[in-house]
């Protein structure tokens, strides 16, 4: 492979890879498109991503701990076909990422963008799963993993998994990286029930769709190849969330693909009529 020498100044080319399509240089909508909106007060805009498992897992657990003004309406966004870029979305995000909360309970609504600040706001908007006693050790994990998971997912998941073609140097890198990670959870969790102690909070909710799902063997299929067994705290904890009911439930909301899904939620009952493939 020969050595790439980058240009005094770049300007963007013709890509390949499975993100080709919606990688852009620039922000803001393409195209006009209205969001739908359900009976819910909470709108989600969201896809069954690990950041956008993180919301639904956190709107599940509200609503099994019996709190019903957190009852929401989810819609998904089907990034691959560019549903992010659409007008109404680029309203709620100018990120053009999901998840995307839209608060209908406030007048104005109130918009709230970014996976992490969407679990803050519930928590705090309920007073729940951010305990007193742990908020500062749970805000602390919850922005690690807002910092640490691009390495997880943009860096190692891209190049082992979607990249047009492997290459050394950068699985290499970031495979170290996401063991260097996944050691520093083992190490916390070898003497805690949870990231943040005793309590179980948001930060777990931030932490397990990522690094839950590697060790549980649903990223990248790269269980085997980083030899997650070896973090057996990780995977004691990993496997602790997923027996919940509420994780179960969260996992699907959105999901637009594979044998079981539920691409749109409006109701509890909607989890009786799961499309089965």
């Amino acid at each position: 492979m020969s050595e790439y020498t980058p240009p005094k100044v770049w300007v963007p080319e013709e890509q390949e890879g499975r993100f080709a399509s919606i990688n852009r240089a620039v922000s803001g909508a393409t195209h006009e498109h209205e969001l739908p909106v359900g009976a819910h007060a909470l709108q989600l805009y969201s896809l069954a991503t690990p950041n956008g498992v993180k919301v639904t897992l956190m709107l599940e657990e509200l609503l099994e701990r019996g709190i019903r003004e957190a009852e929401y309406d989810a819609w998904p966004i089907e990034i691959m076909k560019g549903e992010q870029f659409g007008s109404g979305f680029v309203a709620i995000n100018p990120n053009s990422k999901i998840p995307a909360l839209l608060d209908r309970s406030t007048s104005p609504p109130q918009r709230v963008f970014e996976s992490g600040a969407i679990l803050l706001y519930l928590a705090e908007r309920f007073d729940a799963f951010l305990p007193r006693e742990h908020r500062t050790e749970a805000l602390s994990w919850l922005f690690w993993q807002m910092g640490a998971a691009p390495y997880l997912g943009g860096g190692f998941g891209h190049f082992y998994e979607y990249a047009p073609t492997k290459q050394k140097y950068p699985i290499d890198r970031f495979a170290m990286e996401t063991k260097r990670q996944l050691h520093l959870l083992d190490a916390r969790l070898r003497d805690h029930e949870f990231v943040a102690g005793d309590a179980y909070t948001i930060a777990d909710m931030a932490i397990w769709p990522w690094y839950g799902g590697l060790v549980l063997g649903r990223l990248y299929g790269a269980a085997e190849f980083l030899a997650v067994h070896e973090y057996e705290h990780v995977v004691r904890w990993a496997n602790a969330i997923e027996a919940r009911p509420a994780a179960k439930r969260g996992r699907l909301v959105n999901r637009v693909w594979g044998d079981v899904r539920l691409p749109e939620r409006h109701a509890a009952s909607d989890f009786d009529h799961l499309v089965r493939e």
